[in-house]
């Protein structure tokens, strides 16, 4: 599955209203259960941070996580990178809309190549690592990057089956990912040999979000790439559909899992 081709799509539409993208944010925080850890792991973190932490969004995309830490305190100063220059462009253009340009601030730049010594309090890394293959170079960038006490915060595929991958023969069901998926030990030993002191992983995706994600994601992404006209049943399966997904994520999140298909990733500098 392309997914790029999809977003892209979803790109062309947003684009068109305030308040159409601003939904679009809205519903991504219903269905997205990896949204659910993120924003309970930063809500965590609130007294660490302070009033003027100043954040990271590393592989920003449709900034649906940007909008989200632009709205937890003024005080908060972002900066988003991207290395699509026309999504970087295009949230540049919507924050101007809403009056948030000046906390933050979009750029197109490669993960890779990216550092700004000791300058964040938290850099926030949601389903990116997946698609790097030079992983262990962007973690060392994240750590010259993270001042001293300061947190990385990641949401990744792990592998007990993340990108749908269960055994050898399975290809991932996102075709843009360079790995299937991270073992809880391999990225937790990575993470500390690049310059963190405090690595915390555990898993997400337990069977009701993995049940969830068929729900929600993957079933109504591979009808909407067989048939366009799949667009137009799409509320009608939601409305149907989404109270048993959004039951399903209620579990996950208040479950403590054994496994997962996800890993969600603190580290403290």
């Amino acid at each position: 599955m392309k997914y790029d081709l999809i977003k892209n799509r979803l790109g062309n539409l947003i684009r068109k209203s305030v308040v159409l993208r601003i939904l679009f944010y809205k519903l991504l925080d219903l269905l997205l259960l990896r949204a659910w850890y993120i924003k309970r792991e930063i809500k965590k973190s609130l007294s660490e941070l302070g009033p003027d932490a100043i954040v990271l969004d590393a592989g920003s995309g449709f900034g649906q996580y940007s909008y989200f830490l632009s709205g937890i305190s003024e005080g908060w100063k972002i900066k988003a990178i991207d290395i699509k220059s026309e999504q970087t462009d295009d949230c540049n253009h919507f924050f101007s809309k809403i009056g948030k340009d000046r906390q933050v601030l979009f750029e197109t730049a490669d993960l890779t190549q990216f550092v700004e010594k000791e300058h964040y309090d938290l850099i926030l890394c949601v389903d990116v690592m997946e698609h790097i293959p030079d992983d262990v170079l962007v973690l060392r960038n994240f750590a010259l990057s993270t001042r001293e006490n300061g947190i990385l915060l990641i949401s990744t595929p792990s592998d007990l089956g993340g990108s749908d991958v269960h055994d050898e023969q399975d290809n991932s069901f996102i075709e843009e990912h360079v790995r299937n998926g991270y073992n809880i030990n391999d990225i937790r030993d990575k993470i500390r040999l690049a310059g963190y002191s405090d690595v915390t992983a555990k898993y997400s995706y337990g069977w009701p979000g993995k049940l969830s994600w068929n729900i929600s994601m993957k079933f109504p992404i591979i009808l909407v790439t067989t048939s366009k006209l799949f667009f137009i049943l799409l509320p009608v399966y939601y409305v149907v559909m989404y109270p048993l997904a959004f039951i399903l994520n209620l579990f996950d999140i208040n479950l403590k899992h054994q496994a997962g298909t996800g890993l969600i990733v603190k580290a403290v500098k």
